[in-house]
């Protein structure tokens, strides 16, 4: 190769990589402004006990940590997120894919229930949940109402320790169920036909093929639905906010780890208490996305 050639080669690559980190320059600003700065303030402020009126911090070390190792509340509000999680990821995300699958085949007016279906994720969260507040009324709601009608007593939906969590999980599910059908269909759309050509030459029926052929291949999509739903879940707040009010004798039960932190720094203006409850969610979710990332390499299949 010329000199010529190699300085034209060299100039190339040097221009491929300025334009490539001139594209991706938003997308880092942003994060590091808008996440990891955030990050490493939250971090600092979870060292200081707020001061009178929110002014004159006081460094405390690692008293928050301390203090909130020891508080019942904290470790009820973790158990109620991971709760929740548990219950929203897999019912959500198992409906969403029966309905992806069967949107999937030869339906009619597929693009009305693919509407429908997504719906409650462009809903403003504060009127769905004055929605379901309204079901889950224990005098007028529609729901104790149909009981009613059964012959069945009514359910403190809302205020029963005992219901209360699956309520609220009812409309979590309820809201992510067309946001995940939407990526699933997206994503068993790219599966190529020939598989399942071949599946019927074979004699494979519906069931053989979804586990043989449809569930590996949409394995990679559903991995990603996985992961942010999770993350979603465990950062449940405004469902909780709306529904639960802290006198509620359901509220110990139903509590979660961001709903703990509102409370803690906005209304006992308590912000370095608070932004350690936020530490211990990111630690959290950072453990959880650590093992399904792990996991993962046993049962994604990508093409």
């Amino acid at each position: 190769m010329s000199k010529e050639h190699g300085r034209a080669f060299r100039s190339q690559t040097l221009s491929e990589w300025l334009w490539g980190w001139f594209l991706i320059a938003p997308t880092i600003v942003g994060l590091i402004v808008l996440n990891i700065v955030p990050i490493g303030q939250t971090a600092y402020l979870s060292l200081f006990k707020s001061g009178d009126f929110g002014k004159g911090n006081v460094y405390v070390g690692f008293d928050n940590y301390r203090k909130m190792a020891h508080d019942p509340q904290v470790w009820h509000a973790l158990g109620n997120t991971l709760l929740y999680a548990l219950l929203v990821v897999p019912l959500s995300i198992a409906f969403a894919m029966l309905v992806a699958v069967l949107l999937n085949g030869k339906t009619r007016g597929k693009s009305l229930y693919r509407t429908v279906y997504f719906i409650p994720m462009v809903a403003a969260p504060a009127a769905v949940t004055m929605v379901w507040k309204w079901l889950y009324n224990e005098h007028f709601g529609l729901l104790n109402y149909g009981l009613s009608r059964l012959g069945m007593s009514a359910v403190d939906w809302t205020t029963d320790p005992n219901v209360a969590m699956f309520s609220i999980a009812v409309i979590g599910i309820w809201s992510v169920v067309g946001y995940n059908m939407v990526l699933l269909l997206a994503g068993l759309q790219e599966i190529p036909r020939d598989f399942y050509e071949a599946s019927d030459i074979d004699g494979a029926g519906k069931l053989q093929r979804f586990f043989v052929i449809t569930l590996p291949l949409v394995s990679p999509t559903l991995f990603f639905v996985v992961v942010t739903s999770m993350i979603q879940a465990m950062q449940v707040f405004d469902v909780i906010y709306m529904m639960i009010e802290v006198t509620n004798p359901a509220y110990d039960h139903t509590v979660s780890l961001v709903y703990l932190f509102y409370n803690n720094a906005f209304k006992y203006f308590n912000k370095g208490y608070g932004s350690a409850i936020v530490m211990l969610l990111l630690v959290l979710i950072l453990i959880v996305t650590a093992i399904q990332m792990k996991v993962q390499k046993k049962w994604v299949q990508y093409l």
